[in-house]
């Protein structure tokens, strides 16, 4: 059992909770993730370690609230337990050799966005951070970001906060005022970060991606996650979950990502309402 030491709301839909996972924590590094189970008929999820510390041995996870593990895990208060805890798994973030890097977190994909900003400023690397929200609500990190950054852009979709557009926006117009990056990172939405590798291609900018959003069970046994990389087939839970984001196939990741919102659907309404659904009205397919 691994307790619950801390828990807090970013935002009305995002939760941070903090771990007890000390051999977890031992190895732990950016990019990678984690699996759990909240109880014994409970199903495993993957999840990117936000953060650690490897001396008070725990691991901090960032999560959003969008279907029934996600749910119950939200139920949870600090001093319970999750039933399973397993990790590092992943290929770790790469930092060494960088000295100007653009990291860019689109939502909640700043969780994972913040820890690969984290290493990378820690290995002596120039930071520079855009982050984008739909509204000023859902806006997360500011200070983590501040901290391990040089300079950080923020964007909204309604302008209700920063700048009002996209992160695209705000990335064309440093590269064009002549900030050369050695690398872009893009960790958000799939649209997002295929329109972030459509611009930085455009400019022969080396772009890395995590293909986290699409990934289910976090071995490789079920091959949910499979994607074309380069033309090739690559899982994004054993061979990534970064990979170059100019070779990935987002259209085909983007196909993929919705096979399962029927199954996720029916498994929230029943974790919400009983056992009320059965699709035979086939309104929900």
């Amino acid at each position: 059992m691994f307790r619950i030491v801390k828990k807090e709301s970013l935002n009305p839909t995002v939760t941070r909770m903090v771990v007890e996972a000390p051999l977890v924590a031992k190895k732990a590094q950016a990019g990678q993730f984690i699996i759990l189970r909240v109880h014994e008929d409970g199903e495993r999820i993957p999840l990117t370690v936000a953060d650690y510390d490897r001396e008070k041995g725990t691991i901090t996870i960032i999560f959003q609230i969008v279907g029934r593990t996600t749910m119950l895990l939200n139920q949870l208060e600090e001093g319970d337990a999750i039933l399973d805890f397993v990790g590092p798994l992943g290929r770790p973030s790469e930092v060494e050799g960088l000295k100007k890097v653009c990291v860019i977190g689109g939502g909640v994909g700043c969780a994972i966005a913040y820890p690969t900003a984290k290493a990378l400023h820690e290995n002596g690397a120039e930071v520079t951070v855009i982050t984008g929200f739909r509204n000023k609500d859902l806006v997360i990190l500011e200070e983590e970001f501040d901290a391990v950054s040089e300079h950080r852009y923020l964007v909204s979709d309604d302008g209700s906060t920063g700048v009002k557009g996209l992160v695209t926006n705000v990335l064309e117009e440093l590269i064009e005022k002549g900030e050369q990056f050695d690398e872009v990172i893009a960790i958000g939405p799939l649209p997002m970060m295929k329109f972030v590798c459509l611009l930085t291609k455009k400019y022969g900018i080396k772009t890395i991606v995590s293909m986290n959003p699409i990934m289910i069970d976090g071995t490789g046994m079920c091959g949910c996650c499979r994607l074309s990389v380069g033309g090739e087939m690559k899982f994004a839970c054993v061979d990534g979950p970064e990979f170059d984001g100019h070779l990935v196939d987002f259209d085909q990741a983007m196909k993929r990502q919705q096979q399962y919102k029927t199954e996720e659907g029916r498994a929230m309404l029943a974790a919400l309402e009983g056992d009320t659904h059965h699709g035979g009205c086939g309104q929900c397919n």
